[in-house]
């Protein structure tokens, strides 16, 4: 009799142990983060994010829980992953991996502060704010300079190749700021005395194209503007260059590290790590509309001189003491 009431019991609290554990998991703010890549291809980003929120004091599983959605880059997952994060109550909702899920985010909620990082994207132009000083609503964030940055580009690479007169620039047509890139690099490009062939790609079947043409037609160099596409799909640009022996210059650190040449452009990492300590300021008490949209200003240029080896390339030392980082 003891025994079957002793077993009653422990059923009793076995059953009751994952409600006990939930429990336990509300007692501290939840931010969802809604991304639209994948953990593996994001882990850096996600660093970058932890750290702005233990600047703002919040330590994930310590003070603070982090519910991760992603959407493994098929963005039409997104909305219902955003539904999800809703019902599971979130205090905040972080975005990384383009504006997609922000502009998803935005559209599910109105009452769920949303902090994004919009790499390579104006967030005015998309929607998510109509003000960078005063943002309206639920949301704000962290943009990103590209303006100047891609007509940098220009300048950088044509210091590192100097007889390329044809420079190829691909874009994703798909994206808002496509033709600041294109204006900016062809007004560089044209004071420098280099011609811009421009090149639209917004699929891999219209990113093969583009790079047999880039092929076809001799081009001497090529630059790939900031985006999430180009991102995505960065080991095989890196791949066709040095296969083809074309020197490139990317928007972000990531190439370079995957074995590309160069980038010039905004500290992906150092947006990501504001976008956290705006995070932790939310969940202190203050509004997304009284903190402005920051740009992250940090801009850095990284040179890979294994890749400069495999394409028979000398960079110049003035370019190589101006360089942020340089991988041998």
């Amino acid at each position: 009799m003891q025994r079957r009431k002793f077993l009653v019991a422990l059923g009793s609290v076995l059953a009751l142990r994952p409600r006990v554990l939930f429990a336990q998991k509300t007692d501290k703010p939840i931010v969802g983060f809604l991304g639209v890549g994948s953990p593996e291809t994001f882990s850096q980003r996600i660093s970058a994010f932890r750290k702005g929120l233990a600047e703002a004091g919040f330590v994930e599983n310590k003070n603070v829980w982090i519910e991760y959605r992603w959407a493994n880059d098929v963005p039409e997952r997104l909305p219902s992953l955003a539904a999800g994060l809703i019902e599971r109550k979130v205090n905040v909702i972080a975005t990384g991996g383009g504006p997609a899920p922000a502009l998803v985010a935005k559209s599910a909620t109105s009452d769920i502060p949303i902090v994004f990082a919009t790499p390579g994207s104006d967030p005015i132009e998309l929607g998510l704010v109509t003000s960078m000083n005063r943002p309206t609503a639920n949301v704000t964030g962290v943009g990103f300079l590209v303006s100047s940055v891609s007509a940098k580009q220009a300048e950088v690479i044509s210091e590192a190749i100097p007889n390329a007169s044809s420079i190829g620039l691909l874009i994703n047509r798909s994206n808002p700021n496509s033709s600041y890139y294109i204006k900016n690099v062809q007004e560089a490009a044209e004071k420098l005395g280099r011609k811009i062939v421009v090149f639209s790609a917004a699929t891999e079947p219209e990113l093969d194209q583009a790079l047999s043409t880039i092929v076809e037609q001799h081009l001497g160099a090529f630059i790939a503007v900031p985006d999430v596409f180009f991102f995505r799909q960065r080991h095989k640009l890196v791949a066709w260059a040095a296969a083809n022996s074309i020197a490139g210059i990317y928007g972000s650190r990531d190439f370079p590290e995957a074995g590309g040449l160069m980038s010039y452009g905004t500290s992906i990492d150092d947006g990501y790590r504001l976008e956290g300590v705006y995070v932790g300021r939310i969940l202190k008490g203050e509004r997304p509309s009284d903190l402005p949209v920051q740009q992250a200003e940090k801009i850095e240029l990284v040179i890979n001189l294994k890749a400069a080896k495999g394409l028979g390339l000398s960079i110049p030392i003035t370019l190589l003491g101006r360089a942020d980082e340089v991988i041998e």
